[in-house]
């Protein structure tokens, strides 16, 4: 008798979208659902070890160097696999969601890469996994246009030696795709989005002279490195192309992440490309998993901990200085400011800062950074230009000079700032404001003249729950509490209706917004993502 047929993936509670059947077809849903049966275990487990290493740091308040991998950062002779041509220059990346106008727009900036996101600059909404992987074959196929319905404007490609590569990044292990279900079982959103991307693209990619490259979120481990790494080497055997055709870009945005960067590259190395400075989620992270350590873990101000902050400094050296040492690229953080069409004076305060960062970023070694709008893609472009000239990446200066003790990293209280009132005004504003636009499905919002993602409204909940449960006293004299929380809430949403009307803000989602901020900032069992309670209220 032979065996039964295997179980097929099922459509649950998503209305049709035009189009669909090109990106959900049988094959692809296929791929992914073999992706789950396969991986799916391990992943689960993965997760439950993230929560063990959490309880083991709020016991301990300490991380070091994992002493049962030292051998593979003794061994000098290994490196990463040489990088591709198309991902050899990377001196400015464009940030950005898969909608149809940002895919053109990213494209043509003038970056030399695009990451391409599922992740925190998408709201995980049916229509933009599905549409948002549409775009992306458009794109390959040079059948995308948009017609701006407001000013009637066309976007168009250019000639394609003028666009940016692609690197893709799908949504991080924790968060599941409700909507496509395997026997009942929710498949992972990683899992989702890699497998249709990779399905799809991966053969007419090469084809292109490029390839599959990803960015991974959100990694806590080198065991989830390795996942990965079985994954890329399961689905490039099932489609039929070369081992090491797949890059990736780890994001190393957690803090137990940057104390195994080098064995992060090691389990990825035939298929690494690099490692990435994703500097919110990093603050985010080491709030999350300190947040029981007292006083000396207190972060200031968002805005207050720069890039300069010595603790900022030994993760962004020790980036450098490991990937060097194993032949990847090292890229830096994200300059997120927004230009301002109506204050000339806000950009060129803006404009500076950019700069600075940016000179800064090469000439300690990086070899490429973010930006999140194409206007600052110049800035970025003229400060990589100035260290690398013709150089395609400056990864033979090695930074030897580098040396960083387990405690460096963790040395929050080496930063001579302190909380403010008018940053838990800014967090709460920050988190309301985007929360509200991502229960409305748009995950990159501009705020303040800053594009704002998920990692940012992270930080802004994790400051206030932190500085509550350390019971901070601001500079003016107040208690951080939760009644206070509650207050410049309470403020900051008659403001808003105020600013927008009743009309407008009765058609948002603000009250929602204001409510699950609150929920995920003041309850007492701290939420790890606030995109897990969000996503059950994501319609």
């Amino acid at each position: 008798m032979s065996a039964p047929a295997p179980s097929t993936l099922a459509i649950v509670d998503a209305e049709p979208l035009p189009r669909q059947e090109e990106v959900l077809t049988d094959a692809a849903l296929a791929f992914v659902a073999e992706l789950h049966r396969q991986f799916t275990p391990r992943r689960n487990e993965l997760l439950t070890r993230r929560g063990e290493r959490r309880a083991e740091i709020a016991r301990t308040s300490t991380l070091d160097f994992l002493p049962e991998t030292a051998a593979v950062r003794a061994d000098d002779s290994w490196k990463v696999a040489p990088a591709p041509a198309a991902l050899n220059d990377r001196r400015v990346e464009i940030t950005g969601p898969t909608d149809r106008k940002m895919t053109i727009n990213a494209l043509n900036s003038g970056a030399k890469v695009w990451l391409a996101d599922f992740e925190d600059a998408s709201a995980p909404t049916w229509e933009n996994v599905v549409l948002g992987q549409l775009n992306l074959t458009d794109a390959y196929e040079r059948r995308i246009d948009f017609t701006d319905p407001k000013s009637g404007k066309l976007y168009a490609l250019k000639s394609a030696d003028e666009l940016a590569t692609v690197v893709m990044r799908p949504r991080g292990w924790h968060l599941e795709e409700r909507h496509l279900q395997l026997d009942g079982v929710s498949v992972p959103g990683a899992l989702v989005d890699f497998g249709l991307y990779f399905f799809h693209n991966a053969q007419r990619l090469i084809d292109l002279g490029k390839g599959p490259y990803f960015y991974l979120p959100k990694t806590e481990s080198h065991l989830e490195a390795r996942l990965w790494n079985d994954i890329f080497v399961f689905a490039q055997d099932y489609v039929g192309i070369p081992q090491g055709t797949v890059r990736a870009t780890v994001l190393i945005e957690t803090i137990t992440a940057a104390y195994e960067m080098e064995e992060i590259l090691y389990e990825l190395r035939d298929h690494a490309a690099g490692l990435n400075a994703g500097r919110w989620d990093y603050l985010f992270s080491i709030v999350k998993n300190f947040r029981d350590g007292g006083a000396k873990f207190v972060l200031p101000d968002r805005n207050a901990v720069t890039m300069t902050a010595p603790f900022m400094r030994a993760y962004t050296e020790l980036l450098v200085r490991t990937c060097h040492k194993r032949g990847a690229h090292a890229i830096g953080g994200m300059a997120a400011f927004i230009p301002s069409r109506r204050d000339a004076e806000v950009n060129k305060v803006a404009f500076e800062k950019v700069k600075a960062d940016k000179d800064r970023e090469a000439n300690d070694g990086f070899d490429g950074s973010w930006v999140a709008h194409p206007d600052l893609v110049p800035i970025a472009l003229a400060s990589f230009d100035a260290v690398l000239g013709e150089k395609p990446n400056q990864k033979d200066r090695l930074r030897e000079d580098v040396s960083v003790a387990p405690g460096d990293l963790i040395a929050i209280d080496s930063l001579d700032a302190s909380p403010t009132y008018d940053g838990l005004r800014n967090a709460v504003a920050v988190g309301i404001r985007y929360i509200e636009a991502w229960l409305r499905g748009l995950g990159a919002v501009a705020i303040f003249n800053l594009m704002e993602d998920a990692a940012t409204a992270e930080i802004s909940r994790s400051q206030i729950w932190q500085w509550i449960n350390a019971d901070v006293v601001f500079e003016n004299g107040e208690h951080a509490t939760a009644d206070l929380a509650r207050k410049v809430a309470a403020e900051e949403l008659a403001a808003i209706r105020e600013e927008i009307g009743e009309e407008t803000f009765t058609a948002g989602k603000w009250q929602q917004a204001h409510d699950l901020l609150l929920q995920v900032s003041l309850d007492q069992d701290y939420a790890d993502f606030l995109t897990l309670p969000a996503y059950e209220q994501l319609r």
